[in-house]
């Protein structure tokens, strides 16, 4: 599956790029350190956005296209920004012949995202995710930490109706 790049425009602050120029000055341009500089920069940030690939790229000496593969190779790593209510619906096998292609469907018309994506208000974002253990009950869905089983299309505006 393919990560999504942020639809939203970058917003770092000013504080957060002090925290990053820490962190690769603390690095000295040891290139070894890649992937635990940018696991740094995606706490400082909650994301690797383009723009604080590019930084990395810079502060480490490394080409931009190595820090974008490291980024989309490793699923630790997110391109896009979480919202407040993280949904994430399993795709695995169990989930998925159970309609949980359908729950997801439902979910992004509802919340006018698209998986991989954050709403433009900050407030949902929805993946798709592989198994995670619940197969009894399929299909499955996490909202955060809460877990939701055994889904209906149906259900699913009622759940959301408790984040609103």
């Amino acid at each position: 599956m393919q990560k999504k790049i942020s639809n939203l425009p970058f917003n770092g602050t000013p504080e957060q790029a002090a925290k990053l120029q820490a962190v690769l000055a603390e690095a000295n341009g040891d290139k070894s350190r890649l992937m635990a500089v940018m696991q740094e920069a995606q706490e400082i940030y909650g994301y690797l956005p383009y723009e604080v690939q590019q930084m990395i790229a810079e502060g480490l000496n490394v080409p931009m296209e190595k820090v974008y593969g490291v980024a989309t190779f490793y699923a630790q790593f997110a391109l896009s920004p979480k919202g407040k209510y993280n949904i994430s619906v399993c795709l695995g096998t169990a989930c998925y012949v159970k309609g949980s292609g359908d729950v997801l469907d439902k979910i992004c018309e509802i919340v006018g995202i698209q998986p991989g994506e954050c709403s433009a208000d900050g407030k949902y974002s929805v993946e798709a995710c592989r198994c995670i253990g619940a197969c009894g009950l399929a299909p499955v869905m996490t909202i955060n930490d809460d877990v939701y089983g055994r889904l209906t299309t149906d259900m699913i505006p009622g759940i959301l109706a408790k984040y609103e």
